[in-house]
């Protein structure tokens, strides 16, 4: 497969790293902002589109703390966090809920803003001397009163594979703490001093029991939950016949094909991971890669039906 377009991977907003040195220049940017307000679980949305809602500067809420997080065609746009509001109001929805659905600007703020947030929430003192820290740079750091150490936001690498045989079969596995019958791709963080490759290989077999070889990179996109960057790759089972669950991790391992995939989610045995995760996209790649045997496109995993698949295979 190609590198593939990763739905959390987007984003067209400038950094504008050099503006958050410069405290006059923030203050002069926050009176013309677009801001977007997160209380800590949820982002303030529209109620039918689910896009983000923009406030202006004045109406962000009394308490909080803003952080810049960058620049569109000139247009300066903030993250304002303040203390959990959202309740039940329906204009109020996680990341999970509307990332599927959002723009390359919009997916952008709202990765950044998540993850920004996390970071800041976790992190109130300094790992050097235990005293507090404090936003700096426009939110991009957080700075120690006591020793001045600087602290910057922490990404955790993990590796995620979609793992094949010869007959390009993917094998799939199940977690205890997963919805029932979902199944998805294996994946694991990188530890000290191991390369990516190292760890794919080291994941599969704990996982699944089986040794794998020719890995290669799919792509990378950042998982802000809460602090992650995954590496998407995919690699070719070499013992197929040794495929079993960690039992501990993975409660249950199936291997599937392209007809075989359809029929389990359309008998609802089968639920996929969610649109904006990698497992779901590294599926949709290998699913739509092979056209049907009449040459016709397969349908859509979110069209599937009794109805659909009957029409489509005759």
């Amino acid at each position: 497969m190609k590198i593939l377009n990763l739905p959390l991977a987007r984003s067209v907003v400038d950094r504008a790293e050099h503006l958050r040195r410069d405290p006059q220049a923030l203050e002069a940017l926050w009176d013309r902002a677009r801001v977007i307000h997160f209380d800590g679980e949820k982002f303030l949305t529209d109620k039918e589109s689910g896009s983000l809602t923009y406030l202006k500067s004045f109406e962000a809420p009394d308490n909080g703390d803003e952080f810049f997080l960058g620049l569109d065609e000139g247009q300066p746009y903030f993250l304002f966090i303040s203390p959990q509001i959202s309740g039940e109001s329906e204009n109020y929805r996680t990341l999970r809920e509307i990332g599927g659905t959002l723009d390359e600007l919009q997916i952008g703020l709202a990765v950044h803003s998540q993850g920004l947030a996390n970071w800041h929430k976790k992190h109130p003192r300094c790992s050097t001397c235990g005293a507090p820290t404090a936003p700096s740079l426009g939110g991009s750091i957080r700075k120690c009163d006591q020793c001045s150490t600087e602290h910057y936001p922490r990404t955790d690498p993990a590796i995620i594979v979609l793992v094949k045989d010869r007959d390009d079969r993917i094998l799939l596995g199940r977690q205890k703490v997963w919805p029932e019958h979902r199944f998805s791709t294996f994946a694991g963080f990188v530890e000290t001093g191991e390369s990516f490759e190292q760890c794919v290989a080291r994941e599969v077999a704990e996982e699944a029991g089986v040794l794998v070889d020719d890995v290669k990179y799919l792509g990378s996109q950042p998982w802000p939950f809460p602090a992650s960057l995954m590496i998407a790759f995919e690699a070719r089972i070499l013992d197929p016949e040794n495929a079993r669950p960690d039992g501990e991790e993975i409660e249950e391992i199936r291997w599937f094909d392209r007809d075989s995939i359809v029929d389990e989610i359309v008998a609802g045995e089968l639920l996929l991971p969610p649109k904006i995760s990698v497992a779901r996209a590294m599926i949709e790649a290998w699913y739509n890669l092979v056209p049907h045997d009449d040459g016709t496109p397969r349908p859509t995993f979110e069209s599937l039906s009794a109805e659909t698949l009957e029409t489509w295979r005759k």
